[in-house]
């Protein structure tokens, strides 16, 4: 066991269904954690209904078993509900497990989703030695570390206020900062690059890279295969709540690809939301004005967005992100930029369209993700929502196609042939 820093052995995690959990301030942590041995003690005595709980329930991850080296540099990959974030936040210890055993040798640091891991009443500054000390560091240690951490975030006018009061951008640089430089053994991080701007993300990849180099052990949750594939020396792959493969980088993302590919979709529903004030209820793609994943190259392409607010907006706000397979952004777009674009009278429920035209796209499959909030801030995002295949199209009319591998684009360019005095005469001359 001395080189194996993560061992879980027949893990699982059961929900129960339709329950909401009600908001807590510090008080009511605090209170809960000293009758918590008093409730565990009722439930030995008190009989429970298997029948209505399994009716009841969902297993967000089930027989789980696997083991990280020391050292190791491991990818969690998936499709959305497959259980990879409900697997760290175990690790984590922010929820017990249902059934089975995790072994943890050595401190442990996370960044998790946006509103996991710091209390929102207390300020950025008592957060920061809060997380400190729940993975064993003293005072002193969180000290020597403070000022990088405040840096590499870029919140110091807000370090004293409330996290509550926080941007999901504010919020997760501070997170990230803090799992990043409080030197844990092991290093958990879950999305880490689905919120934040152009150079937060290269801030993190970086120092994920400089972990990496130092011997730390890190799981890395993502949708970004091109980040996993330089990052990781190890992937697994998890399908709805199962570990089902182990293997390089480059296998278990050809296995997690093929899977997309059996079950994308045209369109997606989203469920209610328990926090969000605005939020995506549905995205469609659509090609030439019909729903489908199937393209050829120089179809017209619709993204179709059904929303809705606690509150009417007359301003919301949609932005996308359009990658190959493999993670290789190739073009975005915002709504934010066209200031003009707003409802007449404010609504609580709409439909965007986002109509991008004729994209340039070269054969291959690419996938989608939204943004999707108000002028201020993204409220909901998803990785990878929607996937498509563009299959390939004599485009000139002229018997030929476009070279595969060669680029995401091909453009549609307009050539002049100039010809100068001086070349005419040579080729006269000729």
């Amino acid at each position: 066991m001395g080189d194996v820093a993560l061992r879980a052995e027949g893990l699982g995690k059961q929900y129960r269904i339709g329950g909401r959990q009600k908001y807590k301030a510090l008080r009511d942590t605090l209170t809960d954690a000293i009758y918590f041995p008093v409730k565990m003690a009722r439930s030995m005595f008190t009989a429970s209904d298997d029948k209505s709980r399994a009716q009841a329930s969902l297993w967000a991850l089930k027989d789980v078993s696997f083991e990280i080296g020391l050292g190791e540099v491991v990818g969690v990959i998936g499709r959305n509900g497959a259980g990879k974030s409900t697997l760290l936040k175990i690790l984590s210890r922010i929820t017990e497990p249902t059934e089975g055993f995790v072994d943890i040798h050595g401190r442990v640091g996370s960044l998790l989703e946006v509103g996991t891991g710091f209390h929102p009443e207390l300020t950025g500054r008592e957060n920061i030695y809060l997380n400190g000390s729940i993975i064993g560091m003293k005072r002193r240690e969180i000290h020597r570390k403070f000022d990088e951490i405040v840096a590499f975030a870029e919140i110091e006018p807000f370090l004293d206020s409330p996290v509550k009061y926080y941007s999901s951008g504010m919020y997760m640089r501070l997170a990230f900062a803090v799992a990043a430089h409080l030197e844990p053994e092991i290093v958990l991080l879950d999305e880490v690059l689905a919120v934040g701007d152009a150079v937060f993300q290269k801030k993190c990849v970086g120092r994920m890279s400089e972990i990496a180099r130092e011997g730390r052990t890190v799981l890395f949750v993502s949708h970004n295969m091109a980040t996993v594939r330089s990052l990781c020396d190890r992937c697994v792959l998890f399908e709805k709540g199962r570990f089902v493969f182990s293997g390089s980088p480059d296998e278990c993302i050809q296995r997690y690809l093929s899977q997309c590919d059996e079950l994308g979709q045209p369109s997606v529903a989203f469920p209610a939301p328990s926090k969000r004030r605005l939020w995506m209820r549905s995205a469609t793609i659509m090609c030439n004005g019909a729903p489908s994943t199937n393209f050829f190259m120089g179809d017209s392409i619709t993204i179709v967005v059904d929303f809705a607010s606690e509150v009417p907006i007359r301003q919301p706000r949609v932005a996308f992100v359009l990658k190959t397979q493999d993670g290789i952004s190739v073009l975005n777009s915002s709504s934010r930029y066209q200031s003009s674009l707003q409802y007449d009278v404010p609504v609580c429920d709409g439909t965007i369209h986002c109509d991008l035209g004729m994209v340039p796209l070269a054969a291959g499959n690419y996938v989608l993700t939204l943004y999707f909030g108000d002028q201020g801030e993204d409220t909901h995002v998803v990785e990878q929502v929607l996937s498509f295949e563009v299959a390939e199209r004599d485009i000139w009319g002229q018997g030929q196609v476009p070279p595969p591998k060669v680029s995401c684009l091909w453009w549609p360019t307009t050539y002049q042939f100039v010809t100068t005095s001086g070349s005419n005469r040579l080729s006269h001359a000729s």
